[in-house]
């Protein structure tokens, strides 16, 4: 467990480094337009009251301290605490990341399933499909769905998480599903190429297998092979790739919120990277790495279990 703790600091003394080696002024980016209206004693004066003005180790250190106390810090981008804008944001991405990790895995396991149990055109088809979507940019599928199912065929909204100028405690249901289809179709098809090769690739290896060959020597059919045989054997290195895929996933969803606008950590990221908002991008970066961590140990530990011959 010593090793998450570890990870945790590389990130942040990375994403720090970083952002500190980037061009953006957090000051300039915060005062926007009014920067021309701003003098070098207000611009010092901003820094200032944010700890701008010491060595960028001091200013690690101080928020390092910080964060251990449970103080994220304030969000220069949003002038609000980064905890706040977490906390408003998180369920947007959840919705949109949770569901499409979990329709991209149940969707990428049944295309290679099909692939590997049917064989012939079919493989060929659900393989050529999956090579366009492991080279197909997150963007660019997400403009191209944009464009065609929002702006020609005005199917779905344009953006946004819910009708524009509605609050959002004000947004039901039907409206919120109405928004998240088309965000959502497209980052579960980013989602979906890999954990359908990998299944495929299992099922090829388990139908082309001894104990295969001894039950058709049985009088077994194909699908009765792959129900009772395939399926099962090549759900284990299916869940594990799917656990591990979570970085993936958020990283597509980054692209995906801008394009949608969908008001999510996704979003959030970019627009701390653009005004060089250093406490909300490490926040993020450190809670992303997290969650990538927890998926990967728990792709270690689970592989065990539902293969006890490991």
């Amino acid at each position: 467990m010593i090793r998450l703790p570890v990870l945790l600091l590389l990130v942040s003394v990375a994403v720090f480094t970083l952002m500190k080696l980037s061009p953006v002024d957090p000051v300039d980016a915060y005062l926007g337009p009014a920067i021309a209206h701003a003098g070098p004693e207000q611009k010092a004066r901003i820094a200032a009251a944010w700890g701008l003005d010491r060595p960028a180790p001091e200013q690690f250190l101080r928020w390092a301290g910080h964060v251990l106390r449970g103080d994220l810090g304030h969000s220069t981008a949003y002038d609000a605490p980064v905890a706040d804008v977490l906390r408003d944001r998180i369920g947007a991405s959840l919705a949109l990341t949770g569901l499409a990790w979990l329709l991209s895995g149940a969707l990428g396991f049944a295309l290679g399933a099909v692939a590997a149990g049917c064989g012939g055109w079919v493989d060929r088809g659900v393989r050529v499909y999956c090579y366009i979507l492991a080279s197909a940019p997150t963007f660019w599928l997400a403009m191209l769905m944009l464009a065609l199912f929002s702006v020609t065929l005005g199917w779905a909204p344009i953006c946004c998480a819910g009708p524009i100028g509605m609050p959002p405690d004000q947004v039901g249901w039907a409206d919120r599903l109405r928004h998240l289809t088309l965000p959502l179709a497209a980052l579960t098809l980013f989602g979906v190429a890999q954990i359908a090769l990998h299944t495929r690739a299992r099922m090829v290896e388990v139908l082309q297998s001894d104990f295969v060959l001894f039950a058709r020597a049985q009088g077994a059919t194909r699908r009765q092979i792959v129900l009772r045989h395939g399926l099962r054997n090549a759900a284990i290195p299916a869940l594990t790739v799917m656990l591990a895929s979570v970085g993936e996933i958020f990283g597509g969803s980054i692209l995906a919120e801008q394009v949608f606008a969908w008001p999510g950590l996704g979003r959030a990221t970019v627009e701390a990277g653009l005004k060089g908002d250093v406490p909300l991008l490490l926040a993020i970066a450190l809670l992303t790495t997290l969650v990538v961590a927890l998926g990967n140990m728990a792709a270690g530990r689970l592989h065990p279990v539902l293969n006890p011959r490991l």
